[in-house]
Protein backbone atom coordinates (compact mmCIF):
# COMPACT_ATOMS: atom_id res chain seq x y z
CA UNK A 1 0.00 0.00 0.00
CA UNK A 2 1.43 3.01 -0.87
CA UNK A 3 0.17 6.50 1.10
CA UNK A 4 0.36 9.65 -1.30
CA UNK A 5 2.20 12.46 -0.67
CA UNK A 6 -0.11 15.10 0.50
CA UNK A 7 -1.04 12.40 3.39
CA UNK A 8 2.42 12.02 4.62
CA UNK A 9 2.73 15.70 4.29
CA UNK A 10 -0.28 15.81 6.61
CA UNK A 11 0.22 13.16 8.95
CA UNK A 12 4.08 15.16 9.56
CA UNK A 13 2.41 18.10 10.40
CA UNK A 14 -0.36 17.05 12.79
CA UNK A 15 2.50 14.66 14.01
CA UNK A 16 4.46 18.37 15.07
CA UNK A 17 1.31 19.96 16.43
CA UNK A 18 0.88 17.08 18.41
CA UNK A 19 4.05 17.46 20.33
CA UNK A 20 4.16 20.85 20.00
CA UNK A 21 0.88 20.66 21.88
CA UNK A 22 2.45 18.02 24.52
CA UNK A 23 5.80 20.62 24.64
CA UNK A 24 3.50 23.52 26.04
CA UNK A 25 1.60 21.77 28.62
CA UNK A 26 4.70 20.46 30.03
CA UNK A 27 6.31 23.64 29.38
CA UNK A 28 3.57 25.64 31.54
CA UNK A 29 3.14 22.96 34.35
CA UNK A 30 6.81 22.35 35.05
CA UNK A 31 8.67 25.45 33.52
CA UNK A 32 7.22 28.43 34.10
CA UNK A 33 7.66 28.12 37.94
CA UNK A 34 3.96 27.73 38.74
CA UNK A 35 2.55 25.79 41.52
CA UNK A 36 -0.47 24.40 42.60
CA UNK A 37 -1.99 25.33 46.08
CA UNK A 38 -1.62 22.59 48.47
CA UNK A 39 -3.52 21.44 51.62
CA UNK A 40 -0.85 22.37 53.98
CA UNK A 41 -2.69 25.80 54.83
CA UNK A 42 -4.94 23.77 56.86
CA UNK A 43 -9.23 24.38 57.72
CA UNK A 44 -10.36 26.74 59.74
CA UNK A 45 -14.30 27.32 60.61
CA UNK A 46 -15.75 29.72 58.87
CA UNK A 47 -18.89 30.35 61.20
CA UNK A 48 -16.16 31.34 63.78
CA UNK A 49 -13.63 33.42 61.86
CA UNK A 50 -13.96 36.85 64.19
CA UNK A 51 -12.98 34.03 67.66
CA UNK A 52 -9.60 32.55 65.47
CA UNK A 53 -6.25 33.80 66.67
CA UNK A 54 -4.97 34.67 63.10
CA UNK A 55 -8.28 35.67 61.27
CA UNK A 56 -10.17 37.29 63.91
CA UNK A 57 -7.68 40.25 63.10
CA UNK A 58 -6.22 39.87 60.23
CA UNK A 59 -3.02 41.55 59.16
CA UNK A 60 0.52 40.95 58.60
CA UNK A 61 3.13 39.70 60.98
CA UNK A 62 7.02 39.59 60.91
CA UNK A 63 7.84 35.89 61.34
CA UNK A 64 12.05 36.54 60.61
CA UNK A 65 14.47 38.46 58.53
CA UNK A 66 12.43 39.59 56.13
CA UNK A 67 9.70 37.57 56.27
CA UNK A 68 5.96 37.79 56.81
CA UNK A 69 3.09 35.84 57.03
CA UNK A 70 -0.29 38.15 55.79
CA UNK A 71 -3.82 36.21 57.28
CA UNK A 72 -6.20 37.83 54.98
CA UNK A 73 -10.32 37.16 55.12
CA UNK A 74 -12.37 37.39 51.67
CA UNK A 75 -15.98 38.17 52.48
CA UNK A 76 -18.87 39.84 50.14
CA UNK A 77 -17.19 42.31 48.74
CA UNK A 78 -14.09 42.96 50.62
CA UNK A 79 -10.55 41.68 51.65
CA UNK A 80 -9.54 42.34 55.28
CA UNK A 81 -6.86 43.84 55.10
CA UNK A 82 -7.00 45.47 51.80
CA UNK A 83 -9.88 47.05 50.59
CA UNK A 84 -10.21 50.02 53.23
CA UNK A 85 -6.65 50.41 54.27
CA UNK A 86 -3.97 48.85 51.47
CA UNK A 87 -1.87 45.73 52.85
CA UNK A 88 1.40 47.26 52.78
CA UNK A 89 5.20 45.00 52.60
CA UNK A 90 8.43 46.16 52.70
CA UNK A 91 10.58 46.14 49.61
CA UNK A 92 12.67 42.72 49.02
CA UNK A 93 10.63 40.36 51.51
CA UNK A 94 9.11 37.09 50.90
CA UNK A 95 5.50 36.80 52.14
CA UNK A 96 3.28 33.89 52.73
CA UNK A 97 -0.37 34.44 52.42
CA UNK A 98 -3.10 32.38 54.48
CA UNK A 99 -5.87 33.02 52.69
CA UNK A 100 -9.82 31.61 53.32
CA UNK A 101 -13.17 32.93 52.99
CA UNK A 102 -16.14 33.59 55.15
CA UNK A 103 -19.06 33.27 53.52
CA UNK A 104 -18.93 32.15 49.37
CA UNK A 105 -15.77 31.30 47.04
CA UNK A 106 -13.54 33.95 45.81
CA UNK A 107 -10.83 34.55 44.00
CA UNK A 108 -7.62 36.33 45.30
CA UNK A 109 -5.29 37.33 42.75
CA UNK A 110 -2.61 40.21 43.04
CA UNK A 111 -2.13 41.86 39.62
CA UNK A 112 1.63 41.80 38.60
CA UNK A 113 3.11 38.55 40.71
CA UNK A 114 1.79 34.75 40.43
CA UNK A 115 -0.26 35.20 43.37
CA UNK A 116 -3.25 33.54 42.02
CA UNK A 117 -5.91 31.41 44.15
CA UNK A 118 -9.26 30.18 45.52
CA UNK A 119 -10.43 31.79 48.57
CA UNK A 120 -12.65 28.76 49.65
CA UNK A 121 -14.94 28.89 52.92
CA UNK A 122 -12.82 26.45 55.37
CA UNK A 123 -9.84 26.20 53.43
CA UNK A 124 -6.72 28.21 53.98
CA UNK A 125 -4.86 28.77 50.68
CA UNK A 126 -1.05 29.04 51.55
CA UNK A 127 1.45 30.56 49.29
CA UNK A 128 4.55 32.54 49.43
CA UNK A 129 5.49 35.23 47.00
CA UNK A 130 8.65 37.44 47.16
CA UNK A 131 7.88 41.27 46.48
CA UNK A 132 11.30 42.90 44.69
CA UNK A 133 10.09 46.35 43.57
CA UNK A 134 8.22 49.33 45.18
CA UNK A 135 4.97 50.18 43.99
CA UNK A 136 1.31 49.64 44.35
CA UNK A 137 -0.28 45.91 43.84
CA UNK A 138 -4.04 45.83 42.60
CA UNK A 139 -5.52 42.54 44.29
CA UNK A 140 -8.85 41.35 42.57
CA UNK A 141 -11.49 38.70 42.77
CA UNK A 142 -12.00 36.67 40.22
CA UNK A 143 -14.46 34.26 40.96
CA UNK A 144 -17.71 35.41 40.22
CA UNK A 145 -18.80 35.89 44.52
CA UNK A 146 -22.43 37.79 44.13
CA UNK A 147 -23.49 41.28 42.71
CA UNK A 148 -21.23 43.39 44.36
CA UNK A 149 -18.32 41.38 42.61
CA UNK A 150 -17.38 44.10 40.57
CA UNK A 151 -16.24 46.20 43.39
CA UNK A 152 -14.56 43.92 44.97
CA UNK A 153 -10.96 44.90 44.77
CA UNK A 154 -7.92 45.61 46.86
CA UNK A 155 -4.34 46.75 46.66
CA UNK A 156 -0.73 46.11 47.89
CA UNK A 157 1.64 48.77 48.89
CA UNK A 158 5.65 47.40 48.44
CA UNK A 159 7.24 50.50 50.05
CA UNK A 160 10.92 50.90 51.29
CA UNK A 161 11.99 48.46 54.05
CA UNK A 162 12.96 52.16 56.51
CA UNK A 163 9.37 53.04 56.13
CA UNK A 164 7.74 50.05 56.40
CA UNK A 165 9.35 49.65 59.82
CA UNK A 166 8.32 53.27 60.96
CA UNK A 167 4.64 52.00 59.75
CA UNK A 168 4.73 48.55 61.43
CA UNK A 169 6.45 50.03 64.88
CA UNK A 170 3.51 52.67 64.56
CA UNK A 171 0.64 49.34 63.85
CA UNK A 172 1.83 47.43 66.84
CA UNK A 173 1.98 50.54 69.08
CA UNK A 174 -1.59 51.65 68.23
CA UNK A 175 -2.51 47.33 68.94
CA UNK A 176 -0.81 47.83 72.57
CA UNK A 177 -3.13 51.00 73.35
Amino acid sequence: MEIHAYEKLWLALALVLIVGFIGTITYGAAGAGIEMIDDKGGTVDPATLDDHPKFGDPGIEKTGENSYDVYLVARQFVFEPGTSEPLRVPEGSTVTFHVTAADVIHGFDVVGTNANTMAIPGQVAEFTVRFEEQGEYGIVCNEYCGSGHHVMEGSIVVMEQSEFDSWYAEQNQEGEN
